[in-house]
């Protein structure tokens, strides 16, 4: 059995493919949304991405078969005045669960994030995923507050 992390060239059809098989996997999963990705977003991710500045993907193999992923963008902090790289996604199949494969995954990140010279990694979880947190907060990360009194950053959105 052999484990394989490689960034994803967007404009490699293969790739690209598995790139999808695997967020479309995630999409599906209750901590994804439970839903399939739609046909624009099947068609289009690889491309698009291909042409996002500051977009990277990891696709861990196993025995070379796609098992996890994790999409990344690059940011920039003001506080920091230096680039930022979010984890965008993290997802591994779940009968690779367990393997360890997240734990390489985030590693990757965060290498690429110091080839960048950011200045954090920075992603977000859903607040009953308690699997995800612990596996993060494992690896070093922690809730994002500037002041304890005034309490920890929340994710927010507004839908367009």
């Amino acid at each position: 059995m052999s484990k394989k992390i490689i960034t994803v060239d967007f404009n490699d059809p293969e790739q690209g493919k598995d790139l999808l098989f695997l967020l479309n996997s995630y999409a599906q999963d209750p901590m994804g949304g439970g839903e399939p990705l739609s046909d624009h977003v099947q068609q289009n991710l690889a491309d698009t991405l291909a042409k996002t500045a500051g977009a990277y993907s990891f696709i861990l193999y196993w025995d070379n078969k796609p098992a996890g992923l994790c999409n990344c963008f690059t940011g920039f902090s003001t506080f920091a005045c230096k680039p930022l790289l979010n984890i965008h996604d993290l997802a591994v199949l779940p009968e690779y669960r367990g393997m360890g494969f997240g734990k390489a995954l985030l590693q990757a990140a965060k290498q690429k994030a110091e080839q960048l010279g950011c200045c954090k990694v920075t992603l977000e979880v859903l607040s009953n995923n308690n699997t995800a947190i612990a596996a993060y907060e494992k690896f070093g990360f922690k809730l994002y507050q500037l002041d304890e009194a005034a309490g920890t950053a929340e994710f927010m959105e507004l839908k367009l």
